[in-house]
């Protein structure tokens, strides 16, 4: 490689990376009004909190002797949740990420009387709120809250002061900062004007706090979003529970769901081509004996039989589709509901955002289309409506975990409903069982609005 490639590079490089470096800086300065509101008000909300909580906490272990401290230390406890909720709301509006909040009862635990009263005792997460509420949340508040102070009064001081300052009687003021400095620095008796030099020093200090205030209002927050984490967020072995159970769910959603479309397979090829089939075998039966005798009459028999035969092979194709068609194996999912649209006796608007050509792992295809499929018999056989729109469309949330949405809206007279054994709850366990999620909105009137999300990892 020769010098002019080599500095044409770093030219390139350096380019590159001028404009990430100034949109990064940009982006913590769009952060500091917010940071800044919520720095601000950080000490009068913990100095409030600890006034509060320290009076309810030492009065219920003052009175605990005579029961009534009992239910005074319980309210010490449900007013240090309240106090970490504000922490954590007023960390969301800061533009922190979430912090998953604690699981306070476990699901499906009755909620009575004596577990109210009894229960923060026993919950490690009223005790942690406690000692954030305090303790920890005080002490790192008053540095937090002092420093913002500090770094924000020198930067609208200095950048300022060369407008107010010269209304500021001086008197017999014999102390500048400018001259100390200058006289230590360079060891000799400094002769400029010491109340210019103080001004030019300010404004310099001035545009050097403001210039670092959005790193330090992001420091500054990011501590409090880690302590908040520590002590207010929810615990890993929570989340593995949590996880563990929707597992245990989505397995057994998805057990009941197979269960359920088994059984529905089991009906319509009993209600369906069985019954041809039987009718198909009771014609050929009867065509064999009036072959010899009846020419003519068999050759209709088998000529019905022929036809018996045909709309089996429709029917089982049809029941097929339900399944995995094959135009939903070679072009995706969306040329896939552009066919069930076009089937459809009630007309069906599609409309996708996927780019073109966007497939998915075969399991999420034939899920989603099963999900299509029935949505559409559901419009055909009970909504009443003229008309419907069928999107497609994937999309991020805020953990950055992908989803698949198919939705269906229609202009019937609604009134849909998720009823145990019937269409839209089976459906509704199928998605739950793929670890999805299943929506209902249909106002008696209409319209219907059903749709399905679906994780794609």
């Amino acid at each position: 490689m020769t010098t002019e490639n080599a500095s044409a590079n770093l030219d390139t490089v350096t380019a590159s990376t001028a404009p990430a470096s100034r949109a990064r800086y940009g982006s913590l300065w769009r952060g500091v009004p917010r940071e800044l509101g919520f720095l601000l008000l950080t000490m009068p909300i913990a100095i409030i909190g600890l006034s509060v909580l320290m009076s309810l906490f030492w009065t219920g272990v003052g009175t605990i002797v005579i029961y009534v401290g009992i239910f005074i230390v319980v309210a010490t406890f449900y007013t240090a949740r309240g106090f970490g909720i504000v922490e954590l709301t007023r960390l969301d509006w800061a533009g922190r990420p979430a912090i998953p909040r604690p699981v306070w009862e476990k699901p499906g635990t009755p909620r009575t009387f004596w577990r109210t009263i009894f229960g923060p005792f026993a919950n490690g997460h009223y005790w942690l709120y406690l000692l954030h509420g305090i303790v920890i949340n005080p002490i790192v508040s008053v540095v937090t809250w002092t420093l913002t102070i500090v770094w924000l009064s020198v930067a609208l001081g200095g950048l300022t002061g060369w407008i107010w300052e010269p209304f500021i009687p001086q008197g017999d003021r014999d102390f500048f900062l400018s001259q100390t400095i200058v006289d230590w620095v360079f060891r000799t008796q400094s002769t400029f004007d010491p109340i210019v030099g103080d001004r030019i020093l300010y404004v310099i200090a001035g545009v050097l706090f403001a210039v670092t205030l959005p790193f330090v209002t992001r420091g500054l927050t990011l501590a409090h979003d880690a302590v908040a984490r520590g002590l207010l967020g929810r615990w890993p072995s929570e989340a593995l529970q949590r996880e563990v159970a929707d597992l245990s769910a989505s397995r057994g959603a998805a057990v009941a769901a197979e269960d359920q479309a088994l059984r529905r397979l089991e009906r319509d090829l009993h209600d369906g081509p069985q019954q041809r089939l039987i009718r198909l075998q009771m014609d050929i039966a009867a065509a064999e004996r009036k072959l010899a005798d009846d020419p003519e009459a068999a050759a209709t028999l088998l000529a019905e039989a022929r036809q018996q035969a045909g709309d089996t092979l429709e029917e089982l194709r049809a029941l097929s589709r339900g399944f995995a068609p094959p135009i939903l194996q070679d072009r995706g999912l969306v040329a896939a509901a552009d066919s069930l649209a076009a089937r459809s006796p009630i007309p069906i608007t599609v409309e996708s955002s996927l780019a073109a050509g966007e497939r998915f792992s075969p399991e999420i295809e034939r899920n989603a289309y099963y999900v299509l499929a029935e949505l559409a018999a559901n419009l055909a056989k009970h909504s009443g409506a003229t008309g419907a729109r069928l999107f497609i469309d994937r999309s991020v949330d805020a953990a950055g975990a992908a989803w698949l949405n198919v939705w269906l809206t229609d202009n019937g007279h609604g009134g849909a409903s998720m009823v145990d054994g019937h269409g839209l709850r089976g459906l509704e366990e199928r998605v739950r069982g793929l670890r999805g999620e299943l929506t209902v909105e249909s106002p008696l009137g209409g319209p219907t609005r059903i749709g399905a999300r679906i994780p794609l990892a």
